[in-house]
């Protein structure tokens, strides 16, 4: 019979590694859809669709499959989850018109669901203390984006793009099975445990939601998950026309973006643990906005009009620059992610189904929004790098949020040390 930590920590790495496959499920689009972009002669706007469609379907499933991990446990759910998406992920090797890319890929895109049911199945796992680095090492599973950067681009030139999709679904129907066998039902589930579980009505699940809090919460996610999950997809697009690399190179060098990224987030999750969730998150987005401003800024010729001559001045960032800049605002998404949820247990610790699920909606719909964001924004002003400028106004918006909540909560706790003194 196994011990209690030695289940914790068994089910925290199962989870980890399936919610790192589903990743990879997930954002595969980022490697196969520049192929399907040739095939079908795609706009930069209609391959942003391409690859946000599985995205969208990832993000609204967020939410209920939450609420379902709360009430019948993360182990049944995430087996039950992981066939489902194995399914359209092999069918869909047999697409070849773009309305059946979008209409698999909104199938597809159950994978992004995973999140909600490992975060919830995460969570109720672990004390208080460590909240923070246990979800935090669960969402390293973000690597997944990696793991795609890396496998997909080989079994490309080596088979045809036709079997990634293939791959993919045989290793997750195999993952589905591992998960099974090495898992257990949570205490709260465990109909042999000693914890009693108190159901919540739908209604007192769903309560949290109408409280402001929650949805500035989800747009930090929006940002550091959604501008995460954006970058991953673009990124190998923005190589090969930016800098002319070929396929498997720009997708190699997005690994340096993606990896450590997804890696981070365990530790993101002990500074939190540390040092305050709040505190974390801010400093995230100070680093974060240092780096977009540089990465918005557009190749520019200029001409200086000297006494002589005229001097001509060329501001640009080559790929060894762009590349560092990028890796530090991967690193810095990564603990934004992990503090953005131990905020959220901070103040919803019994609903991390529904509060994590809709926060996580809200990031997810950031992946979904942003690359067709990115492809109109290139579409219409004709500079790559205003994919960047768009992230920076959503930062902006984040940091004058963030910063009228935080001058919100020390007038009340100014006046609540008034009336203690009185």
């Amino acid at each position: 019979m196994a011990s209690h930590t030695r289940k914790q920590w068994t089910v925290l790495g199962m989870n980890t590694v399936a919610f790192a496959v589903n990743f990879a499920v997930w954002t595969m689009f980022s490697i196969i859809g520049i192929k399907i972009k040739q095939e079908l002669n795609l706009s930069e706007t209609e391959f942003g669709i391409l690859v946000a469609t599985p995205i969208l379907t990832g993000s609204i499933t967020r939410l209920p499959l939450g609420i379902l991990t709360d009430m019948y446990g993360g182990r049944i759910v995430f087996f039950i989850q992981m066939i489902l998406v194995a399914i359209p992920t092999y069918g869909l090797a047999f697409a070849t018109e773009y309305w059946q890319y979008l209409v698999i890929g909104l199938f597809v895109g159950l994978a992004g669901g995973s999140f909600a049911i490992g975060i919830a199945y995460t969570s109720a796992w672990f004390d208080d203390k460590r909240q923070g680095t246990a979800m935090g090492i669960f969402g390293a599973g973000n690597a997944g984006a990696a793991i795609t950067n890396l496998v997909a681009p080989s079994i490309l030139i080596a088979y045809g793009w036709q079997m990634v999709p293939k791959v993919y679904s045989i290793a997750m129907v195999i993952m589905a099975v591992l998960f099974w066998l090495f898992t257990w039902h949570d205490p709260a589930h465990d109909k042999n445990s000693n914890v009693v579980l108190k159901r919540q009505t739908l209604a007192g699940q769903l309560a949290p939601l109408k409280e402001g809090r929650v949805w500035r919460f989800g747009l930090y996610y929006y940002f550091v998950f959604g501008g995460f999950v954006a970058l991953a997809l673009w990124l190998p697009r923005y190589y090969v026309g930016e800098y002319g690399l070929d396929l498997k190179t720009a997708a190699l060098i997005t690994m340096i973006f993606t990896l450590p990224s997804g890696v981070i987030r365990a530790f993101g999750g002990w500074l939190s643990d540390k040092y305050g969730a709040r505190s974390i998150n801010w400093a995230v987005f100070w680093v974060s906005l240092v780096c977009l401003f540089f990465l918005s800024y557009p190749k520019t010729t200029m001409t200086v009009h000297g006494i002589e001559d005229d001097v001509v001045i060329n501001i640009q960032l080559d790929v060894v620059l762009f590349t560092a800049l990028v890796f530090v605002i991967g690193i810095a998404m990564g603990i934004g992610k992990a503090s953005i949820y131990r905020l959220i247990h901070d103040y919803y610790p019994q609903n991390m189904g529904s509060v994590g699920g809709m926060v996580g909606v809200l990031g997810g719909l950031g992946g979904f929004s942003l690359p067709i964001i990115f492809g109109i924004a290139a579409d219409l002003v004709g500079v790559r790098s205003s994919c960047f400028m768009v992230l920076y106004g959503v930062l902006a918006a984040c940091m004058i949020l963030m910063h009228l909540a935080i001058r919100k909560l020390r007038r009340e706790e100014g006046l609540e040390m008034k009336e203690n003194i009185t």
